[in-house]
């Protein structure tokens, strides 16, 4: 999967220059929406099948700040994933290779009633695909 790039803009930055803290959850939202575009899964299609993705959880660990301009490469690897919970973990960096920040979320499938989607049963190419791409990520890192 190719990362997902984005530049920090002026708004996303507080009073010193510095990327508010709640927006590389945001940047976490653009890059798994990238993600599942790149796996050939785009969220869209997914809601208009009945198919939604809440967050389930999410964590922040902040390395260095990065500020207005910044290019901030986003590398997104689905870490695990049972039929019911997607985890995703997420590796930013400026435009100097340097971290900025590690992160990890968790999202669960249910329908527009707010059921729990067996994806396995109901989205079986959906599910291929991310058990392939986690069997290539583990593959990769040996």
């Amino acid at each position: 999967m190719e990362p997902y790039t984005r530049r920090v803009q002026y708004y996303e930055t507080d009073m010193m220059g510095i990327t508010h803290h709640a927006n590389y959850i945001r940047w976490m939202e653009e890059a798994r929406i990238d993600f599942m575009e790149q796996l050939g899964f785009p969220y869209e299609r997914m809601e208009k099948e009945g198919v939604l993705s809440p967050v389930r959880s999410v964590s922040c660990e902040y390395k260095r700040p990065s500020t207005f301009g910044d290019v901030i490469r986003i590398r997104v690897r689905a870490e695990s994933f049972n039929g019911v919970v997607l985890a995703i973990r997420y590796e930013m960096e400026n435009q100097r290779g340097e971290a900025v920040c590690e992160a990890r979320s968790e999202h669960v499938f249910v329908s527009r009633e707010g059921r729990i989607v067996r994806l396995k049963r109901e989205q079986p190419a959906f599910c291929q695909a991310l058990e392939a791409e986690i069997q290539r990520e583990t593959e990769q890192g040996q």
